[in-house]
Parts: C-alpha cells; structure tokens; sequence
C-alpha cells in the first residue's frame, strides 16, 4: 500500500535546503504586551526539531 503524507504535518513543518526539519515557535499568539520586544523577535524565528521527534515528523512527511 502507498505511503501517505499527513496533511497536518505538512501545515506545521518545513524541510531547509540542508534537510533540517523546521518549525514555527508557540507562545506568540496571546499576551505579547508582556513579553519582551527581544523575546518576541526571536520567537518569529523558525526552530530547529531535533531528536526522536525528527524522524517520527519526518516519516509523516513521507521524507525518512
């Protein structure tokens, strides 16, 4: 049987051009004004996933 993606996976997750699995910060939604100016910028950036977490996302995504 054909392998599937899975379509929520592929929402939240983003492959680099290295092969390095992304992913978009939380806590940026709700209660900003008590969050630094700092802490905010960084968490606009994209994260890194890493760990055994990394290859079960990476099978969803039909990669590994």
């Amino acid at each position: 049987m054909k392998q599937r993606t899975r379509k929520s996976a592929v929402k939240r997750f983003k492959i680099s051009s290295k092969g390095k699995l992304m992913h978009r910060s939380h806590y940026l939604r709700h209660l900003r004004s008590n969050k630094s100016k700092r802490q905010i910028r960084s968490l606009k950036m994209m994260k890194i996933v890493s760990g055994k977490y990394e290859k079960k996302i990476k099978k969803m995504l039909g990669v590994a």
